[in-house]
């Protein structure tokens, strides 16, 4: 089966400057990729997608008529255009703009200034995403497999189910807040949590303390997703019990050897 290479994808670079379209289209094109076209707004993108679909958005956060955050949003409201895949470039490094990108769903963020490397990196997971069928688990039982996702972003519930659909699994339960997440699984039975930190009514931590503490099943296994960079905080949620954290955004890769350990270890 042939699989894509990075010099493969067709990419579709949303850039205000003209400068910054320049370095970004040479360092593309030192990864082997000369398949990129090249707009300036968040509209004009919207009408690049729409007319023809790319593999992947490269995308600056702040256009001048919307931001990344916005195009991103955008483009997961439209089945034509929701599995797409969406690289932000930006020297922003705030949180509270940074956060709302994760959440809905970017492959990776990329700082500026960045290497022909870490542009490397990034394509290798942007394939990742786009090629499903490189991420199951044929030698794991996975089919039967009952996943609880806990995330009060609904792009994020949606961008993690279908990631773990790719890697085979078929069974999914969503909740939107810790709460629903601690009733659900008083009365029902699932074989790994994946949660969030920042989770309305009650946040990661106090979730992974409740399940390992007080409900039918302790010793289930739970994957932290989150873009929370507090290490303090980070630090209480693994000594509630938490049984692995992993960024946002993140690589597909990271999470299948999560997965396989995590089955593995509770087997």
């Amino acid at each position: 089966m042939h699989h894509l290479v990075p010099s493969e994808l067709m990419v579709l670079l949303v850039e205000p400057s003209v400068a910054q379209q320049r370095i970004i289209t040479r360092m593309l094109s030192e990864l082997g990729n000369c398949n990129v076209s090249t707009v300036k707004s968040g509209g004009e993108a919207l009408e690049e997608l729409r007319a023809a679909v790319p593999d992947l958005v490269i995308s600056a956060l702040y256009l001048p008529d919307m931001t990344g955050t916005d195009l991103l949003e955008t483009m997961k409201s439209e089945p034509d255009l929701e599995a797409v895949a969406f690289i932000l470039i930006s020297s922003e490094t705030r949180f509270r703009y940074l956060d709302p990108i994760r959440q809905a769903g970017a492959v990776a963020i990329l700082p500026k200034p960045f290497d022909v490397e870490e542009l490397r990196t990034a394509l290798d997971t942007t394939i990742e995403h786009l090629e499903p069928d490189s991420m199951e688990l044929d030698d794991l039982e996975v089919e039967s497999l009952h996943l609880l996702i806990v995330d009060d972003s609904a792009l994020m519930r949606k961008h993690i189910r279908r990631m773990f659909s790719a890697m085979g699994l078929q069974h999914f339960t969503e909740a939107c807040d810790g709460v629903e997440a601690i009733e659900l699984i008083q009365d029902n039975f699932y074989d790994l949590v994946v949660t969030d930190y920042n989770i309305p009514r009650m946040d990661g931590q106090e979730l992974v303390d409740r399940i390992r503490s007080h409900s039918g099943q302790p010793s289930v296994p739970i994957l932290m997703v989150t873009s929370e960079a507090d290490r303090n905080r980070l630090a209480a949620v693994q000594k509630a019990g938490v049984s692995a954290i992993c960024d946002k955004p993140f690589e597909p890769a990271t999470i299948r050897n999560l997965l396989r350990s995590l089955l593995e270890n509770a087997a």
